[in-house]
């Protein structure tokens, strides 16, 4: 492995771009993401679990570099069968993460994508995705392209402690920001709301009225779910780092669901807050208006099911 800073790359060989996601909840059916492991080192990170297909149990500080993406990508877009659909880029780890600033493979992904009219999602808690702000314009012009970060708090004391790799969330709120001058369509992920640590009528009034403010097309709101290693990990962080709350947060998730009355409440706060601004909660709309601007393909670019 190669050193960068504390954390070790891996360059590896993909024998695929992109995954094809059979999945009825999401509107999308392929992901693509070009590292596996992530230096932001998210304490509720879902995708911990994906290192024990390589067996390697370090997934904040191993970050694995698929070096030929870029060609599998391009076999994969050039493709007869190849229907312009949409790509989620960086479902599962960050494509901005900070190694990203090493490798620069986003520059060829846009192009590719450019290159071939393929719609994209991109989700990033990373102000490095400025680099590339021209290349997402420019994909604007040719296809649907939606760009989202995911801010869990305006707190940025929890924040670092949360999300120590990442960027702080004013940052990510400038991302928003300067995104929404370009033709992509922009999006708020509040994901995850914490119990008893960001789910404060406070916090989540804060981050609606930014929202608000920089007039995100969207908002997706999501409770924090806990299962498997994601559980372990994220517990064993609230009992060093909180441990006040650690007792009444193992309560809310006794079988690894989150309670119902809670998620009862919850649901209720988020819901007034978002009707009080007025924010879109269906970013498949967004997206679907820009694709049929550029429906000249046929009916195959109209992916989305309205809901």
């Amino acid at each position: 492995m190669e050193n960068e800073g504390q954390y070790k790359c891996k360059k590896i060989i993909c024998k695929s771009a992109l995954n094809k996601i059979n999945s009825s909840m999401l509107p999308y059916k392929w992901d693509l993401n070009i590292y596996r492991g992530c230096e932001h080192k998210c304490r509720y990170c879902f995708a911990v679990y994906s290192h024990q297909y390589i067996e390697d149990k370090n997934f904040f500080d191993h970050v694995y570099v698929k070096t030929n993406v870029v060609d599998r990508l391009e076999q994969e877009l050039r493709a007869r069968r190849w229907n312009r659909e949409v790509i989620n880029i960086g479902g599962v780890t960050d494509s901005y993460q900070p190694c990203e600033e090493s490798y620069k493979l986003m520059p060829d992904i846009l192009k590719l994508l450019i290159k071939y009219k393929t719609p994209a999602i991109i989700s990033t808690k990373s102000d490095l995705i400025l680099r590339d702000i021209s290349l997402i314009d420019e994909l604007s012009k040719v296809s649907a392209v939606n760009i989202a970060c995911t801010i869990t708090t305006m707190n940025e004391d929890i924040a670092r402690k949360i999300e120590p790799g990442a960027v702080c969330s004013k940052r990510r709120v400038e991302v928003l920001r300067e995104m929404k001058k370009t033709g992509a369509s922009v999006g708020l992920h509040n994901m995850p709301i914490i119990p008893y640590l960001t789910d404060s009528y406070e916090n989540l009034n804060s981050l609606y009225a930014m929202a608000n403010d920089v007039k995100v097309d969207y908002v997706i709101p999501s409770l924090l779910n806990l299962r498997g290693e994601t559980k372990k990990v994220f517990l064993n962080f609230i009992y060093h780092t909180y441990p006040d709350l650690y007792h009444n947060i193992c309560m809310l998730y006794q079988d690894g669901r989150l309670n119902k009355e809670y998620k009862l409440m919850a649901n209720k706060r988020i819901n007034e807050l978002i009707k009080k601004y007025g924010i879109p909660r269906n970013y498949m709309k967004a997206m679907n208006m820009k694709l049929k601007q550029y429906d000249s393909y046929g009916e195959q670019l109209s992916l989305f099911k309205n809901k």
